[in-house]
């Protein structure tokens, strides 16, 4: 996905509400697409988008109240919710395999009028996918693709938390040239990334550890329990030489009787 780049001029500070997309908001988000992005989308997304076929979606509306107009759109984030297992984010998130019904939440596209940039629009509309992605028991993650020249979404997104794992080559495919993209995540609800390396080998250590310590105790336990048994039975062979000394003893009274 993109997010346009950023900029730091800005006119004023505007009462801006945030809601789901409306079919009155059609005609102004091509508008602000076609302004912001490389890319042409079809219609029929648009369509999607502001019908709720299939994508979820919050805008981000300024309430004109002084001079008549109608709200203006001035930001969007459009999502899809897609299994995890059908995700090419599987190899990077751990969860549990049993549970077939995984989703996540993928950001298909992000985007606020250059005029209404650096307000914090951009931060709340990603705070509306996190609190809905949450709000989905069986989702683990939001994620999205970024494409590598555009940094300052890329230090946005590592600004919201988003972990960058992995760069894909040749991912978009622009007027005629191949350009990279970054994959970011931000993991929901016990959803975590897969253990590196240095875990894994973390976690044997330990495994192994536990055991050595297990046999140690165990070991510690039987010597002490042969200790235990040798010191009863050295105690009964002194009990029962005790009691022949002086059964065999001359001043006894059973000797006298011999």
């Amino acid at each position: 996905m993109f997010l346009p780049m950023l900029d730091s001029k800005t006119i004023h500070f505007p009462t801006i509400i945030y809601r789901p997309m409306q079919p009155s908001d059609l005609d102004a988000l091509e508008q602000i697409h076609a302004a912001l992005f490389p890319i042409s989308y079809e219609r029929q997304f648009f369509l999607n988008v502001v019908n709720e076929h299939g994508i979820v979606s919050w805008a981000a509306v300024v309430v004109n109240e002084l001079d008549g107009r109608g709200d203006e759109l001035v930001g969007f984030v459009t999502t899809r919710t897609v299994g995890a297992r059908d995700s090419e984010v599987d190899d990077f998130l751990l969860y549990d395999i049993s549970r077939k019904d995984a989703t996540l939440v993928y950001i298909l596209t992000l985007g606020v009028a250059e005029h209404y940039r650096n307000l914090g629009i951009a931060t709340s509309l990603i705070q509306e996918v996190i609190k809905y992605a949450s709000s989905i028991t069986s989702c683990r993650a939001v994620y999205l693709h970024v494409i590598a020249y555009n940094h300052p979404a890329i230090h946005f997104y590592k600004k919201m938390l988003f972990k960058l794992v992995k760069r894909l080559q040749e991912f978009y495919y622009i007027n005629g040239q191949h350009y990279d993209s970054y994959l970011f995540v931000y993991y929901v609800n016990g959803g975590q990334a897969p253990c590196s390396p240095l875990q894994i080998m973390a976690a044997v250590a330990a495994y192994f550890k536990g055991i050595l310590k297990s046999l140690s105790e165990k070991f510690w336990n039987n010597d002490e329990r042969k200790i235990s048994r040798w010191s009863k039975c050295k105690e009964t062979s002194t009990l029962l030489v005790t009691q022949n000394s002086r059964i065999l003893s001359p001043d006894s009274p059973m000797c006298d009787a011999v």
